[in-house]
C-alpha cells in the first residue's frame, strides 16, 4: 500500500470517532425528551462516550503491540457496529448511556491504533506534517457530525444518528479488512505494562502533553455538550446549532493549515501552541461576554482556531522518546487524557457554564505553554 493510499484510510479512521462524538450532539435535545431526562442527564452521554473511549484506547493499544494492529483495528470496529446494532433497540436512558459506552470502547481504535500506524511508518518532520494533514482532517469532522446530525435528528430522531453510524462504522470495517496492512516491526517485544507506565508517570513532559490535549479538547467539546441547551436557551432551533458546526470547522482548519505553513517555514511547534493557548483564553473570555447574544458562536472562532494549531504540535511529538513501546505508551497517553476529558466534560454538564469552562481551559493552557516554553 502506498502512503498516500494509507494517509486516506487513516484520516477516516482518525475522523470516525470524532465525527460519532459530534454526531450525538444535535440529538440531546431528542434523547432528553424520548427518556425524560433533564438537560444536565442528556449532557453526560458525550461525558460517558469519552469514559468508555479512554478504556478502549488503554486495551486497544496495549493489544495492538500484542496481536498486531490490523487485528485490533478490525476487533474494535467490530465491537463498536455490534453496539450500536442493540442501541437501536433500546428503552431505557441506563441501557443508552451503557451501550453508548460499549460503542466508545470500540471506537477508541481510530485514534490509538490509527496513530500508532502513523508512528510506524513516518518520523520527526514528515510525521509532523501527517499530524497536520489529520488536524485538518479533524477540523472538518465536527461540522459533519454537527450538520449530519441535525438534519438526521429532525426528520428521524436520535436513532437517525445511530443508524447513520451503524452503517458508517460497518464501511470503515471492511476497507479496513480489505486494505489496511500490518505496520508492526517484525522485532518489537511487547514492552511490559507496568514498566512502560512508571515510565510516563515520571516523564514530565508526558504530564504537560497529556494536560494541554486535555484541556483543548475539553474547550471543543464543552460547546458540544452545552450548546445545544444555550441554542434553547435563545430560542434558536436545533438546526442551526448544526449548522454552527460548519463555521467552527472553516476556523479549525484554517488553524490547522495555518498550523501546517508555519511548520514548514521553521516554526517551532511549542511556540506555536503557546500562540494558540493565548487564543484560547482570549476566545473564552469572549464567549463569557457574549452568551446573552447568537453572536457568542462567533467568538467561538477563536476557540477552534486554538484547538486547529496546537493539536497537531501536541500529539506529533508528544511519544518521540517511546518508539520501542508505541502501541503501549500511546495507550496509556491516551487513558490519561481521555480521563481527564471524561471528568471535566462531566463536571461541565453539571455546571452547565460554558463560558466559565472556556476561561478555565485557556488559563491553563497558558499557564502549561508558558512553562513549556522555559523547560
Amino acid at each position: 500500500m502506498t502512503s498516500r493510499y494509507l494517509l486516506k484510510l487513516a484520516i477516516a479512521l482518525v475522523m470516525f470517532p470524532q465525527i460519532a462524538q459530534t454526531l450525538y450532539s444535535p440529538a440531546l435535545g431528542d434523547i432528553s425528551l424520548k427518556f425524560t431526562v433533564g438537560a444536565q442527564m442528556a449532557a453526560q452521554t458525550l461525558s460517558v462516550f469519552f469514559l468508555g473511549f479512554a478504556l478502549g484506547v488503554m486495551v486497544w493499544g496495549r493489544l495492538c503491540d500484542r496481536i498486531g494492529r490490523r487485528p485490533a483495528m478490525l476487533g474494535g470496529m467490530a465491537l463498536y457496529a455490534s453496539a450500536t446494532v442493540l442501541a437501536l433497540g433500546v428503552d431505557t436512558f441506563n441501557a443508552l448511556l451503557a451501550l453508548q459506552a460499549l460503542a466508545a470502547f470500540g471506537a477508541a481504535v481510530g485514534s490509538v491504533v490509527t496513530q500508532t500506524i502513523l508512528r510506524d511508518r513516518f518520523q520527526g518532520a514528515e510525521l509532523g506534517q501527517v499530524f497536520s494533514m489529520i488536524g485538518i482532517a479533524l477540523a472538518a469532522s465536527p461540522a459533519i457530525g454537527l450538520f449530519c446530525g441535525a438534519g438526521l435528528v429532525e426528520f428521524f430522531g436520535y436513532q437517525g444518528v445511530l443508524g447513520a453510524l451503524l452503517a458508517l462504522s460497518l464501511i470503515l470495517l471492511f476497507w479496513s479488512a480489505r486494505s489496511l496492512p500490518e505496520t508492526l516491526p517484525a522485532n518489537l517485544v511487547s514492552p511490559p505494562l507496568l514498566k512502560t507506565l512508571w515510565r510516563m508517570l515520571k516523564d514530565p513532559a508526558i504530564w504537560r502533553s497529556t494536560l494541554l490535549v486535555a484541556t483543548f479538547n475539553v474547550a471543543l467539546f464543552s460547546y458540544y455538550n452545552l450548546g445545544p441547551f444555550q441554542f434553547e436557551r435563545l430560542g434558536l432551533s436545533p438546526r442551526l446549532f448544526g449548522y454552527s458546526g460548519v463555521i467552527l470547522a472553516l476556523g479549525s482548519g484554517l488553524g490547522a493549515w495555518l498550523n501546517k505553513r508555519l511548520l514548514a517555514r521553521g516554526f517551532k511547534g511549542n511556540r506555536l501552541s503557546a500562540i494558540a493557548a493565548l487564543m484560547l483564553l482570549i476566545g473564552g473570555m469572549s464567549v463569557q461576554g457574549l452568551l446573552g447574544s447568537p453572536v457568542f458562536v462567533a467568538a467561538m472562532l477563536l476557540i477552534v482556531l486554538a484547538f486547529g494549531v496546537a493539536i497537531p504540535n501536541v500529539l506529533g511529538t508528544a511519544l518521540a522518546h517511546y518508539r520501542d513501546c508505541l502501541g503501549t505508551a500511546g495507550a496509556l497517553f491516551g487513558l490519561f487524557y481521555y480521563l481527564l476529558i471524561s471528568g471535566a466534560l462531566m463536571l461541565a454538564g453539571w455546571g452547565q457554564a460554558l463560558g466559565w469552562t472556556l476561561v478555565l481551559c485557556g488559563t491553563l493552557a497558558v499557564c502549561l505553554t508558558v512553562r513549556q516554553l522555559r523547560v
